[in-house]
């Protein structure tokens, strides 16, 4: 290693840094990045450091000042403004200038001799002459002779410590002698949907309510005005593909399916075609791109599900065979995960010697049904593939479309997911359908917004999915579902569900498992959308919610506060500059009712102790007035579960505090 020994500034500790600057933070538009690092040199010098960003596709850097945060920790931030790759890091210098003055003034204050310190400061102020531009370099020679020809001291002194050569020596800085951090950090912005999103999950094929026959593209095209009435802005499809006949499954999962049974959408392929293909029964591209269309009349994104596996019919099976894993006696090896056994489906083998000529026809796929509109894919069981391959595959799809969000479908081992994070995929499911007591769900959302996954993790929270319908959901009542609907979209601001299931609250399962009865999966249903109970209206009014209050469009500003309850969740968003305040208090119990004494932060709000504020239940309208901490709370399960409140801070006239109205 090559040394510059007159370089004398160290820089160490940048954060945010993932894995030592191996991936790239994320952010959307309009977001911030806080960059920190300690910087400093040696002796009692004084240094200037400043962050650098640029876009990717930019060569030169953008300086900002760095602010000192004390103990030589420094802080500085940006603000990216488009989607695409940033770079950051930090330079440093020694500031020779700054530090003469302030030596300078401690030697006069002590009544020493100056004269020759004088001439030191004017070399400085003429090394910055000379790298300034014309006009500021004429100022700059003025300051260096006046200060060098004045005779008295006090003026001397009067004059370095002018604020207009402070200014102009502070833009035109030495920095021959500046150290630049050794790497150059990234920060992947997306659009805003990969921070704030409702996702409303259902199969097209049940998308008509006549039992004469199946549902198509036509039908669910004829349910977004409803879909986006109430709120959501991604409606996710399930594969729309050709299904395979050869070990097609049955009504519940059975291994053996009975004449006209539609198979699992997840078996894809057969001689109609695969992955590129839409099965027949549900319409042509004509109707696909007429369904993209009218979503994007609503401000609602088509996700696909993207599936990488094929049912032993799938055209691939012939053309490319050594994509697959064949066993000894020559079959083609089918999916498993004992004791769990998936005869419809077959893996691809990511070992093949041919694995170049497999990864590109995947990207084809996924350029295919980009070209056809589609830009946000849900990504089926993404860790059963190499993450060498979803980090190429996201990275070539996002140098050409990096609009492109991409959701992780992996409820594995955490450090499983949040590799896939790492390397690129932009949402991610969570074990937020496991996560029911009040010390799980602290625990694990502070695990996710706290520490460095923040920096990377957008965790998505789904209350159900057509896989699973957790215990709570079981037994719970239509209440578990009010409380698991209020969780998900006010803990995260990326959730989802599964529908018609969750709003008409179907809670019937397998005995003894979290799966459906009458799995959606393997069979047509016809859902009776306006069943009594449902909760369109609530779901409705809940992402209008989200919808009005910026607070709640965050995932990473989440806090939980006291309440003097176990069954009791109570926890806050705010906007950066307290605009908007949101306190929620969820009962967790679906039984029975549950009070306390909630413990609301004023301090942190800025309101005073003896200051009255105004609590807007923005579920039930209603509208209370408290003081101080301490308050308390009440909540029925079978009325209403849960407050979601709006805070508004006393003015200084009663005529403007909008409950005297």
């Amino acid at each position: 290693m090559e040394f510059e020994g007159r370089k004398r500034v160290i820089i160490e500790n940048v954060r945010p840094q993932i894995d030592c600057g191996r991936f790239p933070v994320k952010r959307v538009i309009g977001e911030k990045v806080v960059v920190q690092a300690d910087v400093f040199t040696d002796g009692h010098d004084d240094v200037i450091p400043v962050l650098l960003q640029r876009k990717a596709s930019e060569k030169v850097w953008l300086e900002i000042p760095m602010k000192t945060l004390g103990n030589d920790r420094w802080e500085g931030n940006f603000t990216v403004r488009e989607i695409g790759i940033y770079y950051y890091t930090v330079e440093g210098w020694v500031d020779h200038f700054t530090t003469w003055k302030k030596e300078l003034k401690k030697k006069y204050d002590a009544g020493q001799e100056i004269s020759m310190d004088i001439l030191t400061g004017v070399v400085y102020i003429q090394k910055s002459s000379a790298l300034a531009t014309k006009d500021d370099s004429k100022k700059l020679h003025v300051f260096a002779n006046t200060l060098k020809t004045e005779k008295n001291t006090a003026g001397a002194l009067s004059l370095a410590f002018n604020e207009e050569l402070a200014s102009l020596m502070k833009t035109w800085p030495d920095k021959s002698l500046s150290t630049l951090y050794e790497k150059e950090l990234g920060v992947v912005v997306d659009r805003e949907k990969a921070l704030f999103s409702a996702w409303y999950e259902l199969f097209p094929r049940s998308c008509n309510s006549e039992q004469e026959r199946g549902g198509t593209l036509k039908d669910c095209e004829s349910l977004i005005p409803e879909i986006a009435n109430m709120g959501f802005n991604i409606l996710y499809l399930p594969p729309i593909h050709p299904i395979g006949i050869t070990n097609r499954k049955g009504k519940n999962n059975s291994p053996v399916s009975q004449k006209g049974e539609p198979g699992s959408p997840w078996a894809i392929g057969s001689h109609e075609g695969g992955h590129t293909s839409i099965h027949p029964s549900l319409g042509t591209e004509k109707d696909f791109q007429a369904l993209i269309e009218r979503a994007r009349e609503y401000n609602i994104d088509i996700a696909l599900d993207l599936a990488f596996q094929c049912s032993p019919d799938h055209p691939y099976i012939k053309k490319h065979r050594n994509w697959f894993k064949i066993r000894p006696d020559g079959s083609i090896q089918h999916a498993e995960n004992p004791p769990k056994k998936y005869e419809d489906i077959v893996p691809f083998n990511f070992e093949t010697e041919n694995w170049k000529g497999l990864w590109h026809e995947l990207k084809n796929v996924v350029f295919c049904w980009i070209e056809r509109g589609v830009r946000i894919f849900r990504v089926d069981n993404p860790h059963t593939k190499p993450f060498a391959f979803w980090e190429w595959l996201i990275g070539e799809t996002q140098k050409i479309y990096p609009e492109v969000i991409f959701l992780s479908e992996a409820f594995t081992r955490p450090k499983v997911m949040y590799r896939l994070a790492k390397i690129g995929f932009t949402q991610s499911y969570t074990y937020f359908t496991w996560r029911n007591t009040k010390r799980e769900l602290t625990q694990y959302v502070t695990e996710l917004t706290q520490e460095e996954l923040k920096e990377y993790f957008r965790p998505n929270f789904w209350p159900n999915t057509p896989d699973i319908l957790p215990e709570q959901l079981q037994y719970g009542r239509r209440p578990a579902f009010i409380i698991r609907f209020i969780l998900a979209s006010t803990l995260s601001s990326n959730y989802g569900i599964y529908g018609p299931a969750f709003e008409l609250c179907v809670s019937e399962a397998v005995t003894g498992k979290e799966e459906y009865f009458n799995s959606e999966k393997y069979e047509i249903k016809q859902w009776n959308l306006n069943m009594p109970g449902n909760l369109k209206d609530l779901i409705t009014r809940i992402n209008r919610i989200r919808i009005e209050n910026a607070a709640l469009q965050d995932t990473g500003n989440i806090r939980f506060y006291e309440v003097d309850n176990e069954h009791l969740l109570f926890y806050g968003k705010t906007t950066e500059d307290l605009s908007n305040i949101i306190l929620v208090v969820v009962n967790l119990d679906p039984h029975h009712a549950q009070s306390g004494w909630v413990n609301v932060p004023i301090k942190i709000l800025g309101i005073d102790a003896n200051q009255s504020y105004m609590v807007h239940d923005l579920l039930s309208d209603e509208k209370y007035v408290w003081q101080g901490k301490k308050n308390y709370v009440e909540l029925q399960p079978d009325a209403t579960p849960a407050h979601i409140f709006r805070i508004r801070k006393r003015l200084r006239k009663e005529t403007d505090f909008d409950y005297y109205m």
